[in-house]
């Protein structure tokens, strides 16, 4: 008898940001909600490009869980402390998009050769550049339409 890795049940988009506080992690959560909702095969997770160089005061960006309390949703997975992505985590990704080319296609290079032109990229600017409430919103409307997208693809 052969044992064979099981499948998984869904499909994986990982949202890539530099340090897994704010913009990753509001575009993970995000997506769950809309991709329950829209009853697609997919689930999000996030990841840092760069966590070592952050000194994050929490789990996760108040700009964030404020945006969320704002959409009526909550997740239990949302205070778990930022991660690093690992070479697993982009290979086991069906999908992955970074949210700032200009910051993140370099870093990919630089620590994942060759993943950077298997990754989408949008671009939203992090907090020091751009006001939360316009970087989320940014990023809402890209997960909006990333979740219609697949949605017609099933």
């Amino acid at each position: 008898m052969s044992t064979s890795p099981i499948a998984p049940s869904h499909k994986t988009v990982l949202f890539l940001c530099t340090g897994n506080y704010y913009r990753s992690r509001f575009a993970e959560h995000l997506f769950n909600h809309l991709a329950r909702d829209a009853a697609i095969n997919w689930r999000a997770e996030s990841r840092g490009l760069a966590i070592e160089d952050w000194i994050n005061p929490g789990p996760i960006s108040p700009h964030t869980l404020e945006r969320m309390k704002q959409l009526r949703f909550d997740d239990q997975a949302i205070h778990r402390e930022p991660e690093q992505v690992t070479y697993g985590d982009l290979r086991r990704a069906d999908l992955i998009v970074a949210l700032k080319d200009a910051e993140h296609r370099p870093l990919l290079d630089r620590k994942f050769p060759g993943w950077s032109n298997q990754t989408a990229f949008w671009h939203v600017h992090d907090v020091a550049d751009l006001a939360p409430d316009r970087a989320l919103s940014q990023i809402e409307k890209h997960t909006r339409e990333l979740v219609l997208d697949l949605k017609k693809q099933s």
